[in-house]
């Protein structure tokens, strides 16, 4: 080995300059070429880059210790995901190498610094150049520590209570849920029920919003009703497992009985398992036929108690505020029959019916406590957003110091506002409240990069694969990077703007440096249209000169500059010369730009307008004076006939003339105007050959903006 090394190591200095070329760490295949010959060993091993620092160290060890680090060139290009602040030993993971020879390529890359298992990488550039000279491609996600962390780590959610002993039980009042179709009488049976106007209050006397009000009996009962409109809160909230509903009262009118809502009504109190009680309202008007909406309400499998089934009905008038107390009596019943009962101790455990923000009040919700006492200053979350109460109000507009189980309040004091059926739950303290806010919007986090890294993933991919095709056909077309040809079209050249006499324009592009240039240079490539050519006058890399705005002038195009320098006398010079000179710093702008100059250079179209059409069904002779004239006999087929218009004869669907009237009469009467189905007589300047079964044509002509069919991808 030791005669072997110094035969490797002057034929390796001999190879440095190729060495310095190698794209990836490898002498291997440079020493390869100089024909040594090589032990068995050193076929499994590689030296690192930089030729010069390796063949240097090699040369100081002794022949003892003289060997080969491990190969970190890897044939399978697969895609290593990396992410800010790694380590070397999560480096050594993500491309499946030892730690040792991650170590010794860090120091050849930064040689200042001594990198240990645990040293973080600071810097993504090192990151992806360590994983480049891997063999492998990157692609950003986030912290996967963090997640892993975050996902193994001790839930820091706050939950649910176990059931409560039933020795803490209190009857609470029921919580009852209005629905029917619309215009049943939802709304006005509310309103007589809490004696509050609130009709008068929403749009059209239709719900637009859920309300929770309680109702006090005068047996000292009381229930809690909720306002749900169109049924779509209410599936929301049992979407989110927020059955906070005990009762559904069923409101059919009694003169159109079962509606298509009613249906959807039924099927959401089913699915929810909540009982039914039916009101038949409207009553008291003369079409109302209640055993005919019984008979509908059977049909639908609502049994009611007259047909031997288990379903109360009360028929009711919600505006003359008859049978109401037999409607709260028939809920009292069945609250009864349910045993409802609410643990007024402990955490509150509540549900959102309805969040709004006021300008005067901040983030509201309206609450439907379900267990425990929630009073003023305590601290609730809700979703992700969490409250410390500052106060709430009742239906009425009263403020109330405390809500027990059953009863529906206002709660001011959210800093977020939360969404309807969320589960609300009291925290110890307000630290605790923001730490469980904190751990639900990381898993949130969590979840989404889980659902999405798969698709990021694979986008990266396909966008990656659709660059290499592109390239490659570039390639094999036999373009080459940094060159003026190499759009894979016919590009405006000096020669060919003097020969074009069409639409087109030239730019002569300028930035900051030659990646900007040929980002740029890429967008443009995808231009391919032939109302307007586009062409590169000049490309370059610096600020813009004098000679740009007179190449510019020269062949009419204008000077497009990238995050360069634009001086006060090139600009004066832009101006004497009326160039367009304009500087950019987001690419977007430069295309829109571009866009906006094409079209500037397109004329405008010309379109034609059809008013009408006519059928020539016989040809008159009419005298004018001494002049002999032709009339065509016509009848207008579709539109309107308008004389100061132009036409168009079709025969045999050939165009024959194209042009004005000299006349158009209606029963020998001139007229400016004909509709449809009506006869008329044209007449058209002499020499104009108009035979019956023509068919004529009323148009005009109109010029319109021009479209550019050209939408870059990302643009």
């Amino acid at each position: 080995m030791h005669r072997l090394s110094r035969i490797i190591v002057p034929r390796v200095l001999e190879s440095e300059r190729s060495l310095l070329a190698a794209p990836y760490l490898g002498l291997w295949l440079d020493i390869q070429a100089a024909n040594v010959v090589m032990p068995d060993t050193l076929h499994k091993r590689v030296i690192h880059t930089s030729p010069c620092v390796q063949v240097a160290k090699f040369k100081n060890r002794s022949p003892s210790t003289r060997k080969f680090p491990t190969i970190l060139i890897s044939s399978k290009k697969k895609v290593v995901p990396i992410w800010k602040n790694m380590t070397v030993c999560q480096v050594a993971n993500a491309v499946g190498k030892p730690i040792r020879d991650i170590c010794d390529a860090m120091k050849m890359l930064n040689d200042r610094v001594h990198f240990k298992p645990n040293t973080v990488i600071d810097e993504d550039r090192l990151i992806r150049k360590l994983v480049s000279m891997c063999g492998y491609r990157t692609v950003i996600v986030a912290d996967q520590t963090r997640i892993t962390k975050t996902s193994k780590q001790e839930s820091g959610d706050v939950k649910k209570r176990p059931p409560p002993d039933p020795s803490v039980l209190v009857k609470r009042p029921p919580v009852v849920t209005i629905m029917g179709h619309v215009d049943h009488g939802k709304t006005t049976l509310l309103d007589s029920l809490r004696k509050s106007n609130v009709v008068d209050q929403e749009f059209g006397g239709i719900t637009q919003h859920i309300g929770a009000f309680s109702v006090k009996l005068n047996s000292g009962e009381a229930i809690t009703f909720l306002d749900t409109p169109g049924h779509a809160a209410f599936s929301a909230m049992r979407s989110r497992g927020a059955n906070v509903t005990d009762i559904v009262v069923l409101v059919v009118a009694a003169e159109d009985g079962v509606m298509e809502q009613t249906e959807e009504s039924i099927r959401y109190a089913r699915e929810a398992g909540v009982p039914i009680i039916v009101a038949i309202n409207k009553i008291d008007k003369p079409e109302a036929n209640v055993e005919r909406t019984k008979m509908g309400l059977a049909d639908c499998g609502v049994l009611l108690e007259d047909f031997g089934g288990d379903v109360q009905c009360v028929p009711i008038s919600a505006l003359k505020g008859m049978n109401l107390t037999d409607l709260q009596e028939a809920i009292i019943v069945q609250a009864e029959l349910q045993e409802i009962k609410g643990d007024p101790t402990g955490l509150v455990e509540a549900s959102v019916i309805e969040s709004k923000a006021d300008m005067g009040r901040g983030k509201l919700s309206t609450a439907l406590v379900q267990r425990g006492t929630l009073r003023k200053g305590d601290y609730l979350v809700a979703g992700t957003a969490w409250a410390k109460v500052r106060g709430m109000v009742d239906d009425s507009g009263r403020p109330v110091l405390s809500a027990s189980p059953g009863q529906a309040v206002e709660i001011l004091g959210w800093r977020d506002l939360p969404s309807a059926g969320d589960l609300i739950l009291q925290t110890e303290s307000e630290q605790s409240a923001k730490h469980v806010v904190h751990w639900r919007e990381t898993q949130a986090g969590v979840d989404l990069t889980e659902r999405d890294s798969p698709h990021i993933l694979q986008k990266a991919e396909e966008q990656k694969i659709q660059h290499r095709q592109r390239m490659n056909r570039k390639n094999a077309a036999g373009f080459r990077r940094y060159s003026g040809a190499r759009f894979m079209r016919e590009q405006l050249t000096t020669e060919s703007i003097k020969t074009y006499e069409g639409p087109h324009l030239g730019i002569v592009l300028k930035g900051d440096v030659d990646g900007s240039v040929e980002a740029i240079m890429d967008v443009l490539d995808s231009y391919k249209s032939d109302k307007c050519r586009l062409g590169i006058l000049h490309h370059g890399v610096g600020p813009i000169s004098e000679k740009d705005v007179e190449l510019a002038q020269t062949f009419n195009g204008v000077v497009m500059g990238f995050n360069v320098h634009l001086s006060t006398a090139v600009k004066k010079i832009a101006d004497s010369l009326n160039v367009n000179v304009k500087n950019y710093n987001v690419i977007y702008r430069l295309v829109e730009d571009v866009k906006r100059v094409l079209l500037s250079r397109l004329p405008m179209q010309l379109t034609e307008e059809v008013f009408g059409e006519a059928e020539v069904k016989q040809i008159f002779g009419v005298k004018d004076g001494k002049k002999a004239l032709a009339v065509a006999g016509c009848q207008c087929t579709s539109g309107m006939l308008y004389k100061n218009k132009r036409f168009k004869v079709f025969r045999k669907k050939q165009e024959v003339y194209d042009g004005t009237l000299s006349s158009l009469k209606q029963f020998k009467e001139e007229v400016d105007s004909v509709k449809k189905h009506n006869d008329c007589g044209l007449g058209f300047p002499n020499g104009v050959n108009i035979q019956p079964g023509d068919i004529i044509v009323c148009y005009e002509q109109k010029e319109t903006d021009p479209e550019l069919n050209w939408d870059p991808a990302g643009f």
